[in-house]
């Protein structure tokens, strides 16, 4: 593990986002300190992962260390598809759906999220949390979550994005030198991207650092 690098080396950040997700009172301090942003809006946006009917598909891409799966309930019934290009991240998420009581719930499935192995149209829900400024292309990855989004499904997610202030550019170039982001994109380019694949009911709400966006694709 190191304290820096690529997400397939499994950087101890990885590990940090995760503890403070678990944590939810320490997680609200140290995610307002260190990044301007309301840990709540990431447990409101994960809510719709619970919100599914049995027989539901979830596609979860990039899983990371499975912070998501926390939003899952034991017998829910839902397809919860765990996709992420790191080995560690999805062993990280399985061992996480165990603790969670949702494991037999819950496939991992090793991905790029810029050629994703899965049918158009196959998941009622897409969620992509902290991962698109990860991404080297992050309009190509945007147009295969939408294209395996069925319609009428919801993407939703949240991204370090280009514009979220002056406060939060060293970040940016820290974490590009460093390979934790990618070029990543602004709200603006990420509204337009969506649009334009057919996405509609778009919402994009700015917290500090980071930004949450939704919307429904057309039928």
């Amino acid at each position: 593990m190191r304290l820096l690098g690529g997400w397939a080396d499994d950087p101890v950040y990885a590990a940090a986002y995760d503890w403070s997700v678990e944590h939810p009172r320490a997680g609200r301090v140290a995610w307002r300190l260190g990044m301007g942003s309301d840990l709540r809006l990431l447990y409101a946006a994960a809510r719709e992962i619970g919100a599914q009917p049995r027989g539901a598909r979830v596609l979860d891409v990039p899983c990371g260390g499975g912070v998501a799966v926390r939003a899952l309930s034991p017998g829910q019934g839902v397809d919860y598809v765990a996709a992420d290009l790191s080995p560690a991240m999805l062993a990280r998420t399985a061992r996480r759906a165990e603790r969670c009581g949702v494991a037999d719930q819950v496939t991992t499935v090793r991905a790029d999220v810029g050629e994703l192995p899965f049918g158009a149209a196959s998941y009622d829900l897409v969620v992509t949390f902290a991962g698109l400024h990860c991404f080297p292309d992050p309009a190509r990855a945007v147009a295969e979550l939408v294209r395996v989004l069925r319609p009428g499904g919801v993407l939703t997610g949240s991204a370090f994005l280009n514009d979220t202030g002056l406060r939060y550019e060293p970040s940016r170039r820290v974490g590009r030198r460093t390979g934790l982001l990618g070029p990543g994109c602004t709200g603006d380019q990420l509204i337009g991207w969506l649009a334009a694949l057919g996405v509609r009911d778009l919402t994009l709400t700015t917290s500090g650092a980071l930004a949450y966006f939704r919307g429904v694709r057309a039928t």
